[in-house]
């Protein structure tokens, strides 16, 4: 169900801003399956959903499983007049580790390797004990803060567009067929896409606090009893 008023001011909530346009709003609980969008630009600020937590857990470590495989597997085969060669990510890190062209390599593959694993990292980090009901770890907070920062600069993606528009222009000079290092990039965007789609921002910061652990690191003290 989608909640269009889910900021009753009444409540004496805690505000959100859109991460869009800005605007702050009241925020108050929601149950599975409502929403909470903007009023201003629509966007969706809340969504929390039953076994999300563990569905994310589940998909960080397909996605690091489908990580290994995409830089240690062949990623492509190039043939020409019965002469062929196959490389894979690794392999080619290795032949650009030495000259001018070291730095490149190291910042193609921390963009298209290193981010996104540490990202799914942080996440099991993060999700671990709340998906089963305990505190959060300690550091909880830095680590998602760091893997929301991250989450822009995870371009794999990127990589694979990339290189199906430069294999098609050298598709006329020789025989290319991809390895299951390729496959393996494709698979992985499509679990990102889906982790993204689960990950609420919102709803863990709220499983935080409610853990009793504030957004800036500091431990929640107890509300006295009456």
């Amino acid at each position: 169900m989608q909640t269009e008023g889910a900021y009753d001011l009444s409540t004496g909530a805690g505000l959100i801003a859109c991460p869009r346009c800005d605007a702050l709003h009241v925020e108050r609980e929601l149950e599975p399956g409502e929403t909470a969008r903007c009023l201003r630009c629509n966007t969706v600020l809340a969504s929390p959903r039953a076994g999300a937590f563990t569905r994310i857990i589940a998909l960080s470590f397909a996605s690091l499983v489908l990580m290994v495989g995409a830089v240690f597997f062949p990623f492509l085969e190039i043939s020409r007049m019965g002469f062929g060669n196959q490389t894979s990510l690794f392999g080619v890190a290795l032949a650009f580790s030495h000259g001018a062209l070291m730095p490149l390599t190291v910042a193609v593959l921390g963009s298209i390797v290193g981010l996104p694993v540490l990202r799914a990292l942080l996440l099991v980090y993060t999700l671990l004990p709340l998906s089963r009901n305990r505190p959060p770890f300690a550091h909880a907070v830095p680590a998602f803060r760091l893997s929301e920062t991250l989450r822009p600069w995870s371009m794999a993606e990127i990589f694979v567009i990339g290189t199906a528009i430069a294999l098609v222009k050298v598709g006329g000079l020789a025989n290319i067929s991809f390895g299951p290092a390729f496959w393996a990039f494709c698979g992985l965007i499509l679990v990102n896409a889906a982790s993204n789609a689960f990950t609420s921002a919102a709803t863990i910061w709220d499983a935080i606090e409610d853990a009793g652990v504030a957004t800036d690191g500091r431990e929640i003290a107890p509300e006295p009893r009456a």
